[in-house]
């Protein structure tokens, strides 16, 4: 049976709140989509259209419609830009675990949006979801996603070989974990 998905407001830190995805954060959409990586590793579009973005955010829905996963948009509070984005997905929580994936528009990045996101979903997926294990991966490369990874607290727990296609080739990820005990 299919248990549609509330998405809940999060303060995150005292600059960004994390919300539902709006048909209003097209913009973001559109600058995603231009980016190098961020259509290689989500399903952003990687060719803007307003019709690819808007189904986009109803594929946002529908995840949360389906029981699959919380998806939330990243907005500054001080002009109310969305900048990022941030995901819970649920496919093993059956198991005991769940994933994180954020990534953060070019124009915000370096400004702890995402250790702020990350942060708050972590702290509310342990705690008031009562998941006993969240987990995500970085590319070896991403020194940045790595240092937010443990910013927050999430431990390394080692290299996957040939884990996931980026693109259209397999790549090797580093695993991050973390369990009610790490959170700081």
């Amino acid at each position: 049976m299919i248990h549609p998905l509330e998405v809940p407001r999060l303060a995150a830190g005292g600059s960004f709140v994390l919300r539902p995805w709006e048909m209003r954060d097209l913009p973001l959409v559109q600058e995603a989509s231009s980016d190098d990586y961020i259509p290689l590793i989500t399903t952003i579009p990687s060719a803007y259209s307003q019709e690819a973005a808007e189904a986009f955010v109803r594929r946002q829905w529908e995840r949360a419609s389906t029981g699959s996963g919380y998806p939330f948009v990243i907005v500054r509070i001080e002009d109310g830009q969305p900048v990022g984005s941030i995901g819970l997905w649920l496919r093993d929580v059956s198991e005991g675990r769940a994933s994180l994936g954020y990534w953060v528009a070019s124009s915000a990045r370096g400004q702890g949006v995402a250790a702020a996101a990350l942060r708050a979903v972590a702290a509310w997926a342990l705690g008031d979801l009562r998941i006993p294990r969240l987990q995500l991966c970085v590319e070896p490369w991403n020194a940045a996603s790595a240092r937010t990874a443990e910013t927050v607290g999430f431990r390394r727990e080692g290299l996957l070989r040939s884990w996931q296609t980026v693109g259209e080739e397999r790549r090797d990820m580093i695993m991050y974990s973390m369990l009610s005990a790490d959170l700081s």
